[in-house]
């Protein structure tokens, strides 16, 4: 019988994989030897493999083509990066070096579109698509924007008093473009029936004819369109984005100067070696019903606008523990314990259920067994028990690690999670228990095509968050 973890992985998967491939006993991704740097840098530490990030937009943006060209679709495709996924400086930079445009959904997300055309990463007539619902500060940084000459920054109106924030803010001689976010109907296993971000439906075309129609000073450019659930094959999807683009039909028969259908983001990510999703099928029924139904209606067709984030920067990146002990808790339930916190670095796993892509760095050739990922905090939500494709978590075996000083510990990696979890966890703040961020690594290109990696930050220190509690002045 073959029961080595080597044997499991390909008995139950295809492998290797893009991205996975096992070298000498130990597991690469996307090509980088991960057990150099568990040496150089220790456990626990997180990666950015920046090279990542050019790939999911080259990879979007040519998808998107074929399927224009296929069905001879006359608009054009505009792919806009999520800074709320990741705000960290080289992430944003790397999107923007493939002709990306920006979404942002806080005032101070503005700070950061400052900072980028100040250092002359972007120009005023980048897109920067302005979601989410506005406070004072957000619409007044807006409209600082507008005024200056930004000339596509579009506020996409979350509701209708917001419009009035920027008829007395915005002073600009051209007309400002402006667009409108559908609030979407999500699916009754939803805990609302109805999105709280956007504009109902049946009041769109009345807010259109009594506050846009004829108005000089703004023109209604967009309609924003997105469902919690994410771009996925079936009837409520489909249903969603009909219903969406029959509106657009009616709005541009009295609006002539609407020209642009934002369908926001949602593409899925692997989280799992059995993902299967086909992406180039659902552009090309996106960009195909989008045709057939303004071409149905008598209009032109829109141009695309997304916003992917997760999709942008997720699968660049990973985090790398050591398992420090192994615990006999019963007489089943076998316990490893991690080198730090599931709840401080990856907090999707303990507030919304979420499942990455998990996998030992070394330890191939040894037999497997069943067992439950234990954090170092005392919160008894600090676990990881089961993976996307099956209830169960499956590893090398490695009895007593801490004990046997001489043997190599079993290392696991958690993969693409590059989007949201520093976000969540509040980078560099208190952690629950005071467990500390742990070191950021970042992999890129050199100029000459050579993979080299360098140290973003340290492992936080006591000294720092003693500081931020009082302790040390």
């Amino acid at each position: 019988m073959q029961n080595k973890y080597t044997d499991l992985v390909k008995q139950t998967f295809d492998f290797p994989q893009e991205g996975f491939q096992v070298k000498d006993n130990y597991l690469q991704f996307n090509g980088v030897d991960l057990k150099k740097l568990i040496d150089k840098y220790g456990t626990p530490f997180k990666i950015t493999f920046l090279p990542k990030i050019g790939m999911q937009v080259s990879k979007a943006k040519k998808m998107f083509a074929d399927a224009m060209k296929k069905h001879k679709y006359e608009g054009e495709y505009y792919y806009c990066y999520c800074t709320k996924s990741s705000h960290f400086s080289f992430i944003v930079e790397e999107t923007i070096k493939h002709g990306v445009h920006l979404e942002t959904s806080f005032a101070y997300d503005l700070e950061i579109i400052k900072s980028l055309y100040q250092r002359k990463k972007i120009t005023k007539d980048t897109f920067v698509i302005c979601n989410g619902f506005k406070t004072k500060a957000y619409t007044k940084n807006i409209s600082q924007l507008i005024n200056s000459g930004f000339t596509n920054v579009i506020p996409i109106l979350d509701n209708k008093n917001e419009f009035e924030e920027y008829k007395k803010s915005i002073r600009t001689k051209d007309p400002v473009k402006i667009g409108i976010r559908i609030a979407a109907e999500e699916e009754p296993t939803f805990d609302f029936y109805t999105s709280r971000l956007g504009i109902r439906t049946r009041d769109v075309l009345e807010f259109y004819v009594d506050k846009l129609k004829g108005n000089e000073r703004f023109q209604l450019k967009m309609l924003h369109f997105f469902m919690n659930k994410g771009i996925k094959d079936d009837i409520y999807y489909w249903s969603e984005l009909n219903k969406v683009l029959h509106l657009y039909c009616q709005l541009k028969k009295i609006a002539p100067e609407l020209d642009s259908l934002n369908i926001g983001g949602g593409f899925p990510i692997k989280h799992s070696l059995a993902f299967e999703y086909d992406y180039n099928y659902m552009v090309n029924e996106i960009v195909a019903t989008i045709k057939k139904v303004c071409k149905q209606n008598k209009v032109d067709v829109p141009n695309i606008f997304t916003e992917f984030g997760s999709f942008t920067v997720g699968e660049s990146g990973a985090i790398i523990y050591s398992v420090l002990d192994e615990k006999m808790q019963n007489d089943r339930e076998i316990w490893y314990m991690i080198d730090s916190s599931f709840i401080t670095t990856l907090p999707d796993t303990w507030g919304i259920g979420e499942k990455f892509l998990m996998l030992p760095v070394n330890k191939w050739d040894e037999e497997y067994q069943e067992v439950h990922l234990g954090g170092l905090t005392c919160d008894s939500h600090d676990f990881y028990t089961s993976e996307e494709h099956i209830n169960a978590v499956f590893l090398p075996k490695s009895k007593n690690i801490a004990i046997k000083e001489k043997q190599e510990p079993l290392y696991i990696g958690f993969f693409h999670t590059g989007a949201y979890q520093d976000q969540l966890s509040g980078y560099g703040g208190i952690k629950h228990c005071m467990i500390p961020s742990p070191k950021h690594v970042v992999i890129e290109y050199d100029k000459s095509g050579k993979l080299v990696d360098w140290l973003y930050a340290k492992e936080q220190t006591y000294q720092s968050m003693l500081k931020i509690l009082g302790y040390i002045k």
